[in-house]
């Protein structure tokens, strides 16, 4: 049995730059045990899985399955773009655990229609969790949540980009994400963010399409403005430019670059083992 397989570089115009997706596409779906298995041999975050013949996109950490991926997503339709499945203008539905989601392809960037999260601007802060992310409750502008995860807005650039979470801590906590941000000092930026999932084994994701869904609609009420260019800040580094849409969705825009393509090479008693 083989496989078409593919490393992409996402919300980045660089290789080696922004976040990493694995991209497996098929003419079926595959069984979930595969998926899983081919998720751990790729040892990425997320590795995306597309079956050509219902459009049915779902995403693997390598070790369970998540409900929505950005990054994951700009990959796939990236890659079917490079294949020539998709040309400048198009747009591709894919059938996902969120709903049916969009992707416009155009000449250099794709741009993603995702749901926009609510949010709760009313909790209260978890003083341990501040503690574990080495955070001050000075340094604390708003604290929020959405989607069973955490956003902080920080008071500064700095403070955000001198973070040193405490990540074996933090795991002893419940939790499933925080998103850390604060307003862009840079006149090319609205605001920067860091993304921290150590619940998932994601210590620090590099870039986070679904959070930038939350930070679209948290920085759009604060700027007053519906179009927004973000960067997370991480070891990689990305960039997003977010659009919030009136009918309670985001468009999410960016770019990605192709590191690795291959053949996945499965004996048939591998993969029929796995059914």
């Amino acid at each position: 049995m083989h496989l078409d397989i593919y490393q992409v570089d996402s919300f980045t115009t660089e290789a080696f730059k922004g976040n990493p997706a694995g991209v497996c596409i098929s003419k079926h779906g595959l069984s979930e045990n595969l998926m899983l298995a081919i998720a751990e041999e790729m040892a990425l975050s997320e590795t995306a899985f597309l079956s050509l013949s219902d459009m049915r996109l779902r995403w693997f950490t390598p070790t369970t399955e998540v409900s929505l991926c950005g990054h994951g997503t700009l990959a796939v339709a990236h890659v079917l773009k490079e294949r020539g499945q998709l040309n400048k203008g198009d747009k591709v539905n894919f059938e996902t655990l969120s709903g049916t989601l969009t992707a416009l392809v155009n000449t250099n960037t794709i741009e993603l229609d995702f749901p926009s999260p609510v949010i709760d601007l009313n909790p209260t802060p978890s003083p341990q969790l501040l503690e574990y992310l080495g955070i001050q409750k000075s340094e604390v502008i708003s604290y929020a949540h959405f989607d069973s995860k955490v956003l902080i807005e920080l008071n500064s650039e700095k403070t955000l980009l001198n973070l040193q979470p405490n990540f074996e801590a933090l795991k002893q906590l419940n939790g499933r994400g925080v998103v850390l941000t604060t307003r862009s000092p840079s006149d090319d930026l609205d605001f920067i963010s860091r993304y921290f999932a150590p619940w998932v084994g994601v210590n620090e994701d590099p870039v986070t399409g679904s959070a930038h869904c939350a930070l679209s609609v948290y920085w759009s009420k604060k700027l007053a403005k519906t179009q927004l260019k973000g960067f997370q800040a991480s070891a990689r580094g990305g960039y997003i430019t977010t659009k919030l849409l009136a009918n309670g969705r985001t468009k999410l825009i960016g770019s990605a670059v192709t590191v690795i393509t291959g053949t996945m090479q499965l004996p048939t008693s591998s993969a029929q083992s796995m059914e």
